[in-house]
C-alpha cells in the first residue's frame, strides 16, 4: 500500500479547505501539504453552489454588536459566543484578503464601494456577494490560488478513516481510496484538518452536492471526538420542486425574498403574517421553513406538494438583471422565476452541530482540527443565510494558521498498521460478501425516513422509531455487497460508504432530537412547541461509546459576551 508523508493533511476543498492551505502554506512555504478531494477541485462540494454571499460589517452605520446579536439571536443563544464573535470581527479582514490577495470581485454599489444586500434575520443589509453567485466567485479563485502554491492536490480521492499513532493517543494521518484506481493508500500527517462538509443528503428533499455524504463527521465519530447540538440540522424554505429531477431540492436563494420575494399557499395567502407578521418572508430559516410545512401539511399545499414563491410584483426586468443564475435554475425545469410563481418546498441544507471545536480549530483529539460545515458550535439552534461562507472563510483561516503553528512544534509519528488494516478490510469488504444486501434499497428507506420522522417537525414516537430502524440500518449497510469485482471507480461500492457514513450521521441527529425536550430554532417538537430557557439554555456533547453506541451529557451555555436577558431575542 503506497504510504505518503506530509506535514499537513487536509480533507475536503470547500471553501474552509482552501483557505486553510493557503493560510498554512503562506505561514510556512516550507510546509508538505497535501489536499484530498472526493471530487475535482474548484469543481466540488458545497461551497461552490453558495448563492447569496457572506455576511461582513463594512458600513459605518453597521456594527460588530449588531452582527453578533443577529448571530445570537438565530441561534437561539446556544451559540459558543466566543467562536460567533470571532466569526463577526474576522470577517472583515477576510474580505479583504479575498479581494486584494486571493483576487475575488465582489459586486459594488455606485459609490464604488462592496454591495451589500439584504438577507433574512438580520438587523442590517450586510451581506457581499457576487451577483447570485457568489460561491463560484471564490471557490475558483482560491483554487487559483492553490496552483500557485507547491500544495499536492489529490483528486477523486476520498477519506475512508483517520489513523492513529501506536499508542492511540494522536491522529496522525488517514486511510484514503483513489476512487480512480480503487486503491487505498495512507497519508502519514503531523496533522489533519477536516472540511468535508455535512450530511444533510440523508433526507428525502435536500441541497447539498451529491459527493457530501457526511464522510468527515463520520470519520470524526469513530475516531472518537466530541461532537456538540447534532439535533440541530437546518431547513433552508425554499428548495425547488422538480419532480425526480436531480434539480429537487435546490435552494433558490435568500436574496429572493431579500430583495421582495413573497410565499404564497395554495389559497392566495401570504401565509407568513400567521407565523411572523413583523419580519414576513424575511424571517430566519427555521420559521419560514416550519410555516412552509405547516401550511403543507394543513392541505394548502401546492399541487406537488410545496407553496409559492413569487417574484413577478418586482417586475421581470429587475429580476433579470438581478438574479440571472437564479432565472437560470429555474429555467433548466422550465419555468421562469422572472414571469411566474415557483413550487418550493422546504429542503434540508445544513448541519449547524458538528464536531466540538474551540476558536481556532482545535478538536477533542490531539492532531485533529476541524472547519466548516464539520464543526459544531458557531451557530447554535439556527444559522442565519450569510453566515455559512462566512464561518468557512472565517474558520478556514482560522485553521490554517493554527495547524501551521501546530505542525512547527510537532514531529512526524509513525502510525498503526493494525489501525490502517482495520480500516481497509472493513472498506473492502463488500467484494468478500456473497449475500446480496441491495444499497440503493437501503439508501432511498434512509432519505425516507429522516423527512418524515427526524425532519422539519418532530414527533417523539416517530423519533425513537427511526432510532431503532437507524441502529438496524447501519448494521445492514455493512453487510451490503457489490455485484461487480472491477475496483475503479465501482459506483455501487462507492455509495456503500456514503450511506454507511450517512447512517453514521442520521443516528447522531436522531439521538440528539430525542434528548432536546423542548423546540428551539431549527429543532421543533410537536410536544414541547415552546422553547424552555429555564432547563434548556444547554449544548448537548455527543460520544462514541463502544464500537458504534453513543452517549451524551450537557453543559450549560457559556455567556462569555452576553447574556439571553441582555436582548429580545423571540
Amino acid at each position: 500500500m503506497e504510504v505518503m508523508k506530509t506535514d499537513i493533511l487536509i480533507l475536503g476543498s470547500g471553501a474552509a479547505g482552501l483557505f486553510a492551505a493557503i493560510h498554512a502554506y503562506d505561514k510556512d512555504p516550507d510546509l508538505k501539504i497535501v489536499m484530498a478531494t472526493k471530487g475535482l477541485i474548484g469543481k466540488c462540494g458545497c461551497s461552490r453552489m453558495v448563492q447569496g454571499g457572506l455576511n461582513v460589517v463594512l458600513n459605518d452605520k453597521d456594527s460588530f454588536d449588531m452582527h453578533f446579536k443577529d448571530t445570537l439571536k438565530g441561534g437561539q443563544f446556544i451559540n459558543n459566543q466566543e467562536m460567533a464573535w470571532a466569526l463577526v470581527t474576522d470577517a472583515p479582514d477576510r474580505i479583504k484578503e479575498l479581494e486584494t490577495k486571493v483576487g475575488c470581485f465582489f459586486d459594488r454599489a455606485e459609490t464604488g464601494k462592496i454591495h451589500q444586500k439584504a438577507f433574512a434575520g438580520q438587523s442590517f443589509d450586510r451581506t457581499v456577494h457576487r451577483r447570485d453567485l457568489t460561491g463560484i466567485e471564490i471557490v475558483a479563485r482560491m483554487t487559483d490560488q492553490i496552483f500557485a502554491r507547491n500544495i499536492t492536490v489529490l483528486e477523486e480521492t476520498r477519506g475512508l478513516d483517520l489513523v492513529f499513532n501506536e499508542s492511540g493517543d494522536r491522529v496522525v494521518g488517514a486511510v484514503l481510496l483513489n476512487m480512480r484506481t480503487g486503491e487505498p493508500c495512507v497519508v502519514n500527517a503531523k496533522a489533519v484538518l477536516v472540511a468535508t462538509g455535512g450530511g444533510a443528503g440523508m433526507y428525502k428533499i435536500s441541497a447539498p452536492s451529491f459527493d457530501k455524504s457526511g464522510d468527515g463527521m463520520a470519520m470524526c465519530f469513530r475516531a472518537g471526538a466530541e461532537f456538540i447540538d447534532m439535533e440541530m440540522l437546518q431547513f433552508h424554505p425554499t428548495g425547488m420542486l422538480a419532480g425526480e429531477s436531480r434539480m429537487a431540492g435546490n435552494v433558490l436563494e435568500e436574496g429572493l425574498r431579500g430583495a421582495g420575494g413573497r410565499l404564497f399557499n395554495s389559497l392566495g395567502e401570504r401565509f407568513m403574517e400567521r407565523y411572523d407578521p413583523e419580519k414576513l418572508d424575511r424571517s430566519t430559516r427555521d420559521r419560514v421553513a416550519r410555516a412552509g410545512y405547516m401550511e403543507i401539511m394543513a392541505g394548502r399545499g401546492t399541487p406537488n406538494g410545496g407553496v409559492y414563491l413569487d417574484m413577478t410584483h418586482l417586475g421581470a426586468e429587475f429580476v433579470e438583471k438581478t438574479f440571472p443564475g437564479m432565472r437560470e435554475r429555474v429555467m433548466d425545469i422550465g419555468k421562469d422565476l422572472a414571469r411566474e410563481k415557483i413550487e418550493v418546498s422546504p429542503t434540508a441544507h445544513y448541519q449547524m452541530g458538528g464536531v466540538r471545536i474551540d476558536k481556532d480549530c482545535y478538536s477533542s483529539l490531539k492532531g485533529l482540527f476541524v472547519a466548516g460545515e464539520d464543526a459544531g458550535g458557531t451557530h447554535g439552534a439556527n444559522r442565519l443565510g450569510g453566515n455559512g461562507i462566512c464561518e468557512s472563510v472565517v474558520y478556514g483561516a482560522r485553521a490554517g494558521d493554527s495547524i501551521a503553528r501546530f505542525v512547527a512544534e510537532e514531529k512526524l509519528e509513525p502510525f498503526s498498521q493494525a489501525g490502517v488494516d482495520i480500516i481497509v478490510n472493513k472498506a473492502t469488504l463488500p467484494f468478500r460478501l456473497t449475500v446480496k444486501k441491495d444499497i440503493y434499497k437501503l439508501k432511498d428507506e434512509l432519505k425516507a425516513l429522516m423527512w418524515e420522522k427526524v425532519g422539519v417537525v418532530r414527533e417523539p414516537e416517530l423519533m425513537q422509531q427511526a432510532i431503532t430502524r437507524l441502529d438496524e440500518m447501519l448494521v445492514e449497510a455493512e453487510q451490503a455487497n457489490v455485484q461487480h469485482q472491477l475496483k475503479q471507480f465501482n459506483i455501487e461500492w462507492l455509495d456503500i460508504l456514503n450511506t454507511q457514513n450517512n447512517i453514521t450521521v442520521a443516528r447522531m441527529v436522531a439521538i440528539c432530537a430525542l434528548h432536546r425536550t423542548e423546540s428551539r430554532g431549527s429543532h421543533y417538537r410537536t410536544d414541547f412547541l415552546e422553547r424552555d430557557n429555564e432547563n434548556w439554555l444547554v449544548n448537548i456533547y455527543l460520544n462514541r461509546e463502544g464500537a458504534t453506541g453513543i452517549k451524551l451529557h450537557t453543559k450549560p451555555v457559556e455567556y462569555s459576551r452576553m447574556r439571553p436577558e441582555d436582548i429580545n431575542y423571540s
